[in-house]
């Protein structure tokens, strides 16, 4: 029988309170993330993770004290073996950039396993250097370290699957139902934002979550919906890629609008859905003249974004490169030199 491995990454958060600061200091010591010499860039990390820590337990006291990702992201990974029982044996590993389970406690579960073949897939739709990119590395010396010798193929990135696409339009018509009028309502596609030298450096991330958004809005097309994309959690002095979410936000409430809001690059809940857009933006929205504010929730478990992700890893599985969902070569413009797939394609 055909054994299967498929490692799931995703960022991670802290389990309890006390793990806030050390979750935030692997965040602030990638390279990914602050781009600076080891030794100064673990000074930082130290002195940022510190300073934040008060604040960012405050944040997760409004969730239990936690983040619930892990246990969102083991419901995806129960969905999505399911949906690849056909295959043979197939498990699902889950392996958390910051926290845990890591890159090298998956590794050797996966080692153990035995698998004949990997499929690497980000909970990341669009691809960054600093999501995407980070954890493939992380786990390619995970894997080195454990000596694992199976076939890999990564997936880097799926902006544009049509299950991806599908369930965010349905979840978006199902919240629409709830606006008193949609000609009066804006769908706000929210992401999480990047500093703005990352993307001119040529992160295709921006570019993605746009392709994510035009794909969701040709799905709503019947609906004429009002609508605008913009960037959420903005920290530190940088130049941020922009519109921020709570300047469209108040834009919104300007014109007497309703607000949707969707978190186009989120595939589960988490603090920045659970707090940053549920708790803190609705109280922005009700003090700025915004008439009414949904939120629609993340793709989770929904069987077509399931069925979705089945597809990438059917696909990764008979390609000999690292893939873009089923496109099957490079999707971003060449000017993305960022890309994992640079120098293919388009």
């Amino acid at each position: 029988m055909r054994r299967v491995a498929v490692v799931l990454f995703n960022l991670g958060g802290p389990d309890r309170p006390e793990d806030v600061q050390p979750f935030l200091f692997n965040l602030f010591n990638d390279p990914a993330i602050i781009r600076l010499p080891g030794l100064l860039r673990w000074l930082i990390a130290r002195i940022i993770s510190k300073r934040r820590a008060p604040i960012a337990r405050e944040i997760y006291s409004n969730i239990g004290g936690g983040s619930p990702l892990l246990a969102n992201t083991q419901a995806q990974a129960q969905a999505l073996e399911a949906a690849l029982s056909d295959l043979g044996e197939v498990k699902c590993f889950i392996s958390m950039r910051y926290w845990n389970p890591r890159a090298l406690e998956t590794a050797e579960q996966v080692q153990r396993f035995d698998p004949e073949t990997i499929v690497l897939l980000p909970l990341y739709p669009q691809f960054s250097t600093s999501t995407s990119d980070s954890s493939i590395k992380d786990w390619h010396e995970a894997a080195r370290k454990v000596g694992i010798k199976a076939k890999t193929h990564a997936v880097c990135c799926y902006p544009r699957e049509s299950g991806f696409v599908g369930a965010n339009a349905a979840l978006i018509r199902e919240t629409l139902k709830k606006v008193g009028d949609i000609a009066k309502t804006r769908v706000l596609f929210s992401a999480h934002g990047l500093p703005k030298k990352i993307v001119t450096a040529g992160d295709p991330y921006q570019w993605q979550v746009e392709q994510s958004v035009a794909q969701v809005v040709d799905q709503l097309k019947d609906l004429q919906i009002d609508w605008s994309v913009c960037y959420q959690s903005r920290v530190g002095p940088l130049e941020w890629i922009g519109p921020a979410t709570e300047d469209e936000i108040k834009r919104a409430g300007e014109e007497g609008r309703e607000v949707v809001l969707v978190p186009i690059a989120f595939v589960s809940e988490h603090s920045e859905t659970l707090v940053e857009l549920d708790i803190e933006y609705r109280e922005l929205a009700e003090s700025c003249g915004v008439t009414g504010y949904h939120r629609v929730p993340t793709v989770s478990v929904q069987p077509e974004f399931i069925d979705g992700l089945a597809r990438t890893v059917r696909g990764a599985l008979t390609a000999e490169q690292a893939v873009c969902a089923q496109e099957g070569q490079r999707i971003c413009p060449g000017k993305w030199k960022n890309c994992v797939l640079a120098g293919q394609g388009a």
